[in-house]
């Protein structure tokens, strides 16, 4: 396995944001998908936006495009397993019709990433009793997912009860390889625990779908010590592409490389599109990885 064995993907949130929906409102999936061909890149994860299955798939053949996965808000601890099946087998019908590749789930239980709340002091935490709801529910979400041909992978996320490196550590020890993969973002870990390459060594095995997003740290620093949300660090720019903030993308991708990682790498960045042109940034994370990572 190699770097042919790889595809690269720029995220829809540059271009409108599902948290924020009046955020980049004009930007039409025509107007993406085609800026995601000018940039380079070989497919997007599905947005909140985005119209129904036949549609999208039409729209994404016209440009030779694929789709690498969608974001699922598990409510498995609030809501129960019963519902969160139901929910997840929607979901993952609609991806199967657009052949992507995986069902990026997030467990949104008392998660404060959409309130106005200090994300880097407010986390929430789970009892045992709600952990093993969590992992036994994952494992049940991870077979619907199976059945219909994708991988559950498990997105650890700022403002979330899975957050942290020891976090993922209980998450990892709890659950099935076979049922339950690993989504690694890199913007998430170093932002959370001011690291990213430990949560890519310990469990390089289980991961299944990258994220490749940069950290402004000078934005971080002033959002840590403002006790901002997690919508007004990213509104001030704390997330950016590859190449414009504080991670080494080179290593990262190096050791993924020496694992023989094969899947997706996704460019995502939350940012204001009217700040940050989102085709300029797309072709500045292009740039970036050509010259940089695959040289």
């Amino acid at each position: 396995m190699g770097k042919q064995d790889i595809q690269w993907g720029i995220a829809p949130i540059g271009w409108r944001n599902d948290d924020i929906p009046e955020i980049g409102k004009a930007n039409t999936l025509s107007h993406l998908l085609s800026d995601i061909v000018v940039a380079g890149f070989e497919g997007t994860e599905v947005g909140g936006f985005f119209p129904d299955a036949e549609t999208l798939k039409k729209e994404i053949e016209l440009r030779n495009l694929k789709i690498a996965g969608q974001w699922f808000s598990s409510f498995i601890v609030r809501d129960g397993i019963e519902k969160a099946s139901e929910a997840f087998h929607k979901h993952c019908t609609y991806l199967k019709k657009v052949n992507a590749a995986v069902a990026v789930v997030s467990e949104q239980t008392y998660s404060i990433q959409g309130l106005a709340q200090n994300v880097f002091a407010n986390k929430p935490t789970f009892s045992d009793e709600e952990w093993k709801q969590l992992t036994n529910g994952l494992h049940v979400l991870g077979k619907i997912a199976n059945s219909y041909g994708l991988k559950l992978v498990y997105h650890h996320h700022l403002g979330t009860v899975v957050q942290t490196l020891e976090e993922v550590d209980r998450l990892m020890e709890n659950t099935n390889p076979a049922l339950v993969h690993l989504l690694y973002d890199t913007g998430h870990i170093y932002a959370s625990d001011k690291e990213y390459m430990p949560l890519l060594e310990k469990h390089i095995d289980r991961i299944k779908h990258v994220h490749f997003k940069d950290i402004r740290d000078n934005v971080m620093q002033t959002s840590k010590e403002n006790g901002t949300s997690f919508q007004s660090a990213f509104l001030a720019g704390m997330f950016t592409v590859p190449g414009d903030g504080g991670i080494d993308f080179k290593k990262v991708f190096d050791k993924l490389q020496e694992h023989n990682y094969c899947g997706w790498i996704v460019v995502e960045a939350e940012q204001d599109p009217e700040i940050a042109h989102p085709l300029e940034y797309a072709i500045m994370a292009r740039k970036y990885i050509d010259e940089n990572i695959l040289n």
